[in-house]
């Protein structure tokens, strides 16, 4: 079983959000980069069905050189190697094209099961997986909750519907599978899986040098961070005639 998972490197959680001064992107200088955490249950999912089945979990994140520290993390826990995409050039693409450099990175290498978070903690769209299917034309399984592997052929994956429901479907391989967060308990690395990580080969593929059809986006005028307001409105009248005022606001306004 060859098992890929996309990690991204995203802010912590707590960071504080401070806007360039041109208005349309983030500094990323006093950020804290963690892995996704949703991704964190991908990759523990990848490591269980490698210690059931045996074979190879390769770690592929799409970033700037820093995001090499996740694929490190994740070799630390258990996975074989890493392909880091560096995205070596000043642009940012969207999860369209995103998923285009996947497909460019990773069609030759013919995976029997790639696993993706449901979604990213900074942009949060949740389509990766999606696209990745269609690009690779491959079966595809959303919101996953478990997972039951008994051949080399087909997976059977428990799906989270809406007003708790969920649905088991059967799936032929190769898949691309986006894993909801809590399907597992991610595990910590050790101090032996450390010092084995260092012996991991990483693969860098520079974006500059591939060619995956791609075109920058331009659909940003600018970003800005909400400001926080409140206003008191004092009603005054009959009980009726209050009664009257309140039931407009909370029509109209």
């Amino acid at each position: 079983m060859k098992i890929c998972v996309l990690v991204k490197q995203v802010p912590d959680k707590n960071d504080k959000i401070k806007l360039n001064q041109d208005q349309i992107s983030v500094d990323t200088q006093n950020f804290n980069f963690v892995t996704n955490e949703s991704d964190n249950y991908a990759v523990e999912e990848a490591l269980l069905i490698k210690e059931k089945l045996q074979g190879e979990v390769v770690i592929c994140s799409f970033g700037k050189e820093s995001s090499g520290q996740v694929i490190k993390d994740a070799l630390s826990k258990g996975a074989d190697r890493g392909i880091l995409i560096e995205n070596d050039t000043e642009k940012e693409y969207d999860i369209l094209n995103v998923s285009k450099i996947f497909k460019q990175a990773l069609s030759e290498e013919n995976f029997d099961l790639i696993l993706s978070g449901l979604q990213s903690d900074d942009i949060g769209n949740g389509q990766l997986g999606i696209l990745l299917a269609e690009q690779l034309d491959t079966s595809h399984g959303s919101l996953v909750m478990e997972t039951n592997i008994s051949d080399n052929s087909k997976i059977k994956i428990k799906r989270e519907l809406e007003n708790g429901w969920f649905q088991w479907s059967e799936l032929d391989l190769p898949a691309s599978l986006t894993i909801q967060s809590g399907i597992n308990k991610p595990r910590y690395a050790s101090l032996r899986g450390i010092m084995m990580m260092k012996k991991k080969p990483i693969a860098t593929i520079k974006l500059s040098e591939m060619n995956a059809n791609i075109d920058k986006i331009e659909n940003l005028k600018s970003m800005y961070i909400p400001q926080k307001t409140k206003e008191s409105i004092k009603i005054d009248g009959t009980a009726d005639e209050v009664a009257d005022k309140l039931y407009d606001i909370l029509k109209n306004d």
